[in-house]
Formats: structure tokens, C-alpha cells, sequence
């Protein structure tokens, strides 16, 4: 039985192993972090990256913050839908989830235009030089770097 001793052990340190970890990280707090340290940290990326100009990071935080400032109300708005479809669903209520599923759906995409918008707004920006080199790196072309997107992360769904 050793094998199967085994074999049952590592699901269970796996389970534990994701147990113990926080919603933002092992190293970090349970606690999200602020909009104006989200949008400073997601410059300071960028600034290492494609090296920004002082000019460029101020119109980039403008960029960045105005988006966070309109998706902000929006992811509000999605999880109090989530909450209120979780009730619709326990009380079979078709056309509660229909409608909650859609206004879900048409906020998310509202999202995803208030991000993609940013992008292209702090792509203008950039130099030549600049979007050549974001261009070859895996972080641009569908990832964005609208808040919540940064350098580094998944797009959503993925």
C-alpha cells in the first residue's frame, strides 16, 4: 500500500498548499490594494518596461485612473447581479437570471471597452520606439494594460 499512500498524500498537500494561500498572493495581505497603488504599480511596470519619460508616466496615471474610476461602479454593479442571480437560481426564477445574466454580460463588456479604450490611449503615447518594443513583448495584443490587466497577468477568462 505505500503507492497508494502516496498517491492520496499529494492531492491532499496540493488542497493544502492552495488553501494557504490569500486571495492576492502568499506574500501579500487579504486586503486588495488601494486604486492609486494599483494604477502607480501598473506605471512603475510600464516605466520599466518601455523606459517612460516623467511627462509620459503623468499622462499614463491620468490614462489608468479615469479607467479604474469608470469600472469601479461597474464591478460594483456585477457583484451585487452575482449575488442577487445566486437567489434567482435557489428559487428557479428563469426570467430574474435571464435578465441578471444579460446585465452581467453587458457590464463586462462595458469593462472591457473602458480598458481596451485606455490602452489605446496610453499606445498613442508611446514612441515609435516604444510601441515597437511593447509590440514584441507577450504583455500588448489582447492582454492590454487596462487597470486590472497589467503586465504580467492573464486576460480574463484565461
Amino acid at each position: 500500500m505505500p503507492k497508494l499512500s502516496k498517491l492520496m498524500f499529494a492531492p491532499a498537500a496540493f488542497a493544502a498548499v492552495l488553501f494557504a494561500q490569500r486571495p492576492f498572493g502568499t506574500l501579500t495581505s487579504a486586503t486588495p490594494p488601494d486604486p492609486l497603488t494599483i494604477v502607480a504599480n501598473q506605471v512603475a511596470r510600464l516605466t520599466s518596461l518601455l523606459t517612460l519619460t516623467t511627462a509620459q508616466q503623468t499622462q499614463a496615471t491620468t490614462i489608468f485612473t479615469n479607467a479604474l474610476n469608470a469600472i469601479t461602479p461597474l464591478q460594483t454593479t456585477i457583484r451585487t447581479d452575482h449575488t442577487s442571480l445566486q437567489t434567482a437560481v435557489k428559487s428557479n426564477d428563469s426570467a430574474t437570471i435571464d435578465q441578471l445574466s444579460s446585465a452581467i454580460g453587458t457590464a463586462q463588456g462595458q469593462i472591457l471597452s473602458i480598458q481596451n479604450k485606455a490602452d489605446a490611449a496610453f499606445y498613442a503615447i508611446l514612441t515609435a520606439d516604444q510601441q515597437t518594443k511593447l509590440g514584441q513583448t507577450h504583455f500588448f495584443g489582447g492582454l492590454g494594460f487596462g487597470p486590472g490587466r497589467g503586465p504580467g497577468g492573464p486576460p480574463p477568462g484565461r
